[in-house]
C-alpha cells in the first residue's frame, strides 16, 4: 500500500500478548485513516453501551495516509475510543511526532484490548514489540515517564528517536477529564480519554522506527504539497499571525465580539484581557516557537515564568487553554495561567475541562452553594492562587480536587445545579461564548464527541468577518459541510490549521491522490468524512444519546448576553437544528434514514 502502511499492531493487554493484522485496502479507501478508520474499529468491535473505563472498552492510535510523510503539517495522528466524560464517541486529534514515528516503525493503528494485571509501558522498535512492566513509572508525570524510558534506552541516538505517548497522574487516578500527553506538551485531550488508558494499567507507547512512507506518484506528490505550502505561506493567518503569536492571537478579535467567555459564561467580554493576550506573552514569557512534524508554522509557544509564586516552564498556553484557566475564571494573571498550564500538562489533563470545571465551582461558591470549608480556602473568581491549586489537586485527585476531577456536570449536578455547567453532552464548552457566534452553537450542540472546538470551525468564519456573527442563515448548511471535511481531514493526519489556508477539498485532494493512488476525488473525500460522522452518531445513538442531547446550557439559550457586544443576544439553536438534520439525511429525531446509510453504505 502507498500512503498507509499496511499493518495494525493489535495489542491483548490481558493477555500480555499481540499480533499484526493486514489493513484492509477498501475498509482504509472509505474511512481514509485516522480517526475513520478508528470510529470504524469502534463501531464494529466495541458494545456502545460498554462501560468506558472496563476492560471490554477498547484504546486505539490511528494514523493517516499522509502521516509522517512531507505533506505540510502532516505530523497528526488520532486517538479513539468511548469517553469516560460522556459515554459517547470520544475522537482526539493529536500534533508533536508520536504519529510520524509509529508509521516510520511500521504500523497505521494499534488497537489496545483489555486490561492489564499491572502498569505496563509498550515498546515498538520497527518490528520488535514489547509489553514491558511500568510499576517504576506509576505515578510519575509526563515530562519524569518520558525521561526515564529514554534513558532506559541507552543509546542516545535511538533515545532521541524515540517519541513517546503516556498519562500522567490524573490517567492513573481514571479522572474524567484526563489526557494522554505526546512529546511532553502535545495533548490528546478531549472526553476523559487519558482515563481509559489509565484503566487499562497502560502508562506509556515508546515508538521508534526507520520505514519510510512510501507515496504512489513520488513527482506528482512533491508539486502536489509544494503548491499546498505555497498557499499556507501565503495565507496572513498561517504565515504571520499563527507564526508570531500563537493560537492566543485570537483572544483579542473573540473579546471585541462579545464572544470571550468570561465567569463561567456569564458574559462575553472580559475587561482583563489587556493583561493575558498574545502579546504579553510574546513580550514577557516566550523563549522560542516550536512546531510539530512537518510543520511550516510553528504555533507552539516555548515559555517561562520566573515569577516566585507561579514559577515553571513548559509549552503553551493555547487561545483555549489560557481563555479558560484565565477570563472563564475572572483571572487575569498571565503567570499563573502559565503555571496552571504547566500542570495539565504534566499530570495529564485537558486545560478546557479542566478550567470550565473550576469556573463551574467558582460560580457556585459565590452563589453559596459551595462552602468554605468544602473547598478548604476562598472560591471566588479570580483568585489565581486557589486556581492553580486546585488545578494540581484534580490532577492528583486530592481533598476537593478529587470531586473536580469527575468533571463539570458531575460537579454540578452533585450540588443541585446542573444549570450551572457549561457544556454539551457532559463535555465542557470551548472558549467561544455561542451568544455573541451562532455558527458555534449549531456546531458546538452537533459534534458527536460533546463540546469540540476542532470538528468544523464554523466560528472561524465568524471571527474574521466572512459571516454575520449574530444571524443564522446558512449556518446549518455550513456546519454540515465544514463536519464533513474537517472529519476527512482528522483521516488524513493533516493538522487543522492547514485548512485555514486552504479551505476547499478540491485543493487537498492532489495530495492525497498523489499519495495513495487509489483515485480520491474531492467528492469521494467528503464523502468518506460524512461516513465517519455518520458511525459516529450511530454508534452514540446506540450508546443512549438522542437529539435531546443536541443542545446547549439553558442560560445561552434563554438568558440574554448582558454586556458587550452581543449584549442581549441568546443562542438561537432551535432555528438552525431542524435544516441541520434534514441536511445531514436524519429523521426529526436525529437518526440517519435508511437512504441516508444506503448511500454512504452502511447498514
Amino acid at each position: 500500500m502507498n500512503g498507509w502502511i499496511g499493518r495494525v499492531l493489535r495489542v491483548d493487554l490481558s493477555r500480555s500478548d499481540y499480533t499484526v493484522d493486514d489493513l484492509d485496502p477498501d475498509i482504509a479507501a472509505d474511512y481514509i485513516g485516522g480517526r475513520g478508520l478508528g470510529v470504524k474499529v469502534m463501531y464494529e468491535e466495541v458494545d456502545p453501551k460498554v462501560d468506558p473505563l472496563s476492560p471490554e472498552n477498547k484504546l486505539i492510535f490511528a494514523t493517516g495516509p499522509l502521516t509522517g510523510t512531507s505533506a505540510p503539517s502532516g505530523g497528526r495522528y488520532m486517538v479513539i475510543s468511548k469517553g469516560p466524560l460522556t459515554g459517547a464517541i470520544a475522537y482526539s486529534n493529536v500534533g508533536g511526532y508520536f504519529g510520524p514515528e509509529l508509521k516510520f516503525a511500521g504500523y497505521d493503528m494499534i488497537i489496545f484490548e483489555g486490561k492489564a494485571p499491572n502498569p505496563v509501558y509498550l515498546s515498538i522498535n520497527n518490528d520488535e514489540v514489547e509489553i514491558r512492566p511500568a510499576e517504576h513509572l506509576w505515578g510519575k508525570n509526563t515530562s519524569e515517564t518520558e525521561d526515564i524510558i529514554k534513558a532506559e534506552i541507552g543509546d542516545k541516538w535511538k533515545a532521541m528517536e524515540t517519541h513517546i505517548a503516556s498519562i500522567g497522574p490524573a490517567g492513573e487516578k481514571l479522572a474524567k477529564v484526563a489526557a494522554i500527553m505526546s512529546d511532553k506538551h502535545r495533548a490528546a485531550a478531549r472526553s476523559g480519554i487519558g482515563a481509559v488508558m489509565g484503566s487499562k494499567n497502560l502508562k506509556a507507547i515508546a515508538a521508534r522506527g526507520t520505514r519510510a512512507v512510501t507515496v504512489a506518484d513520488g513527482g506528482g506528490f512533491k508539486e502536489a504539497v509544494m503548491a499546498t505550502l505555497e498557499k499556507v505561506k501565503k495565507d496572513p493567518l498561517t504565515s504571520e499571525f499563527l507564526p508570531t503569536y500563537g493560537t492566543l492571537n485570537q483572544q483579542y478579535p473573540v473579546n471585541r465580539l462579545g464572544a470571550c467567555p468570561t465567569r463561567n459564561f456569564q458574559t462575553g467580554f472580559f475587561e482583563g484581557v489587556a493583561n493575558t493576550n498574545s502579546r504579553v506573552l510574546r513580550a514577557k514569557f516566550l523563549i522560542r516557537n516550536r512546531g510539530c512534524f512537518a510543520c511550516p508554522i510553528h504555533c507552539g509557544r516555548v515559555t517561562r515564568t520566573s515569577d516566585p509564586e507561579f514559577e515553571g516552564a513548559g509549552e503553551g498556553p493555547e487561545y483555549e487553554s489560557c481563555t479558560q484557566l484565565g477570563p472563564n475564571c475572572g483571572i487575569d494573571n498571565l503567570a499563573a495561567i502559565l503555571k496552571a498550564n504547566y500542570l495539565c500538562n504534566q499530570l495529564g489533563m485537558d486545560t478546557i475541562s479542566v478550567g470550565v470545571t473550576i469556573a463551574c465551582a467558582m460560580e457556585l461558591y459565590e452563589k453559596g452553594y459551595l462552602k468554605e470549608e468544602e473547598v478548604g480556602y476562598q472560591l471566588n473568581f479570580g483568585n489565581a492562587k486557589a486556581m492553580v491549586e486546585l488545578v494540581e489537586k484534580m490532577g492528583l485527585r486530592q481533598d476537593f480536587g478529587d470531586v473536580l476531577a469527575e468533571g463539570g456536570y458531575r460537579l454540578a449536578e452533585r450540588y443541585g445545579h446542573p444549570e450551572l455547567f457549561m457544556g454539551v453532552k457532559k463535555q465542557e464548552l470551548p472558549a467561544y461564548h455561542v451568544q455573541a457566534l451562532q455558527g458555534a452553537g449549531i456546531e458546538f450542540a452537533t459534534s458527536t464527541s460533546g463540546a469540540a472546538h476542532t470538528h468544523a470551525g464554523v466560528y472561524m468564519w465568524e471571527i474574521d468577518g466572512t459571516l454575520d456573527p449574530r444571524a443564522t442563515e446558512g449556518k446549518a448548511a455550513l456546519c454540515v459541510k465544514l463536519q464533513n471535511q474537517w472529519a476527512a481531514i482528522d483521516a488524513c493526519g493533516l493538522c487543522e490549521f492547514v485548512p485555514l489556508a486552504v479551505p476547499e477539498l478540491e485543493d487537498l485532494v492532489p495530495m492525497l491522490e498523489a499519495a495513495t493512488g487509489i483515485g480520491y476525488t474531492a467528492k469521494s473525500m467528503a464523502l468518506a468524512g460524512e461516513r465517519i460522522w455518520n458511525v459516529e452518531r450511530l454508534f452514540n445513538l446506540a450508546a443512549g444519546l438522542t437529539a435531546k442531547d443536541d443542545t446547549l446550557p439553558k442560560r445561552l439559550l434563554e438568558q440574554p448576553m448582558p454586556t458587550g457586544k452581543a449584549e442581549g443576544q441568546v443562542s438561537r439553536l432551535y432555528e438552525m437544528l431542524p435544516e441541520y438534520y434534514q441536511l445531514r439525511g436524519w429523521d426529526e429525531n436525529g437518526v440517519p434514514t435508511q437512504e441516508k446509510l444506503a448511500q454512504l453504505g452502511l447498514k
